[in-house]
């Protein structure tokens, strides 16, 4: 094929290096499995950059997910525990995960259903804007639950 996409028909390899270098073009081999292999003349470096172009266009259309991280304590207040769960949901929204520590300060540990309960509790107050990934689990002095964001339904 010609830089205009029309097709030349079957040549010899070096009567098709002259025709390109003729264009001041390059002979690209396309499809070298095919028989006989195909080749098409273009500007190589153009066709390099446009498609460089083409992949940034698609890495700035992409979202990369992060984790983002809300800690607190087993003894933390109503409003603390409002403002953590209002946070987690602006991050969800936002398309991240959330991981929920809940960090045990002495003897703490030892009521672990308590702070189970309130990953629960926060779970189900943001379930409308994400489902647990991964349910609570003790991690050393920490529990930790990771929630993850819920995908729209496109319809």
């Amino acid at each position: 094929m010609d830089e205009n996409g029309e097709q030349l028909g079957i040549m010899p390899v070096r009567e098709a290096i002259k025709l390109a270098a003729d264009r001041d073009l390059d002979l690209v081999e396309v499809a070298p499995t095919a028989r006989p292999p195909v080749c098409r003349i273009m500007d190589y470096g153009r066709y390099k950059y446009e498609q460089s172009k083409r992949e940034r266009e698609a890495r700035k259309k992409q979202h990369v997910v992060d984790i983002k991280e809300v800690r607190m304590t087993p003894k933390i207040e109503e409003h603390d525990f409002s403002v953590k769960t209002k946070s987690a949901e602006r991050f969800l929204r936002d398309g991240d995960k959330v991981k929920v520590t809940i960090r045990f300060r002495g003897r703490e540990i030892v009521h672990s259903d308590l702070a189970r309960q309130l990953l629960m509790e926060m779970a189900e107050s943001l379930s409308s804007v994400g489902s647990v990934e991964r349910l609570p689990k003790v991690e050393g002095r920490n529990m930790v639950m990771i929630l993850s964001p819920k995908q729209e339904q496109e319809g």
